[in-house]
């Protein structure tokens, strides 16, 4: 998936919110996450791409670019999602990314896609927030992540592959 017209771009260690009739875009997700939130009503979504799951190992780097890390960028996804009008019981949150990376497929020392992904449920599920789906896991899987902000929909490429969440 390239940038298409209308695609606004998600850095690494970024996050981007809008509405209308616009694409949210986020490239070469390995362990990174790619965390969307749509509000199906309020037509606002945003995408965050995060790299490490605790911002306790950098406190500093955490205060500058809270989008790096899951456990300081999910709360600001979603308080920037609420002050564009999201409500908190129609948001709509769905994940890609999460892979191990290792020098073979069952070594992956620090488990960084995984240890991303447990930070995030345990942040969903203290705030009573579901996750809808999810695309996540494979050995050095990179994924692209597509959020269309006129119909919801989430598109996760892969492997040659383009599947909807």
């Amino acid at each position: 998936m390239s940038p298409q017209a209308g695609d606004l771009v998600v850095g690494m260690a970024d996050l981007r919110l809008a509405r209308g009739a616009t694409r949210l875009v986020t490239y070469a997700l390995g362990s990174c996450l790619g965390i969307t939130v749509w509000d199906p009503v309020a037509r606002v979504g945003g995408l965050l791409h995060v790299m490490l799951p605790d911002s306790g190992i950098d406190a500093g780097k955490a205060a500058r670019n809270p989008a790096m890390f899951v456990d300081t960028g999910v709360p600001l996804l979603f308080r920037q999602s609420y002050e564009l009008g999201a409500r908190k019981e129609r948001i709509v949150v769905r994940v890609a990314g999460g892979a191990h990376h290792g020098a073979v497929e069952h070594d992956d020392p620090f488990e960084i896609g995984k240890r991303n992904f447990l930070m995030l449920r345990r942040l969903l599920w203290k705030n009573d927030v579901l996750l809808k789906s999810h695309d996540v896991g494979g050995w050095q899987t990179s994924r692209t992540m597509r959020l269309d902000l006129v119909t919801g929909e989430v598109t996760v490429k892969a492997n040659g592959r383009t599947s909807t969440l």
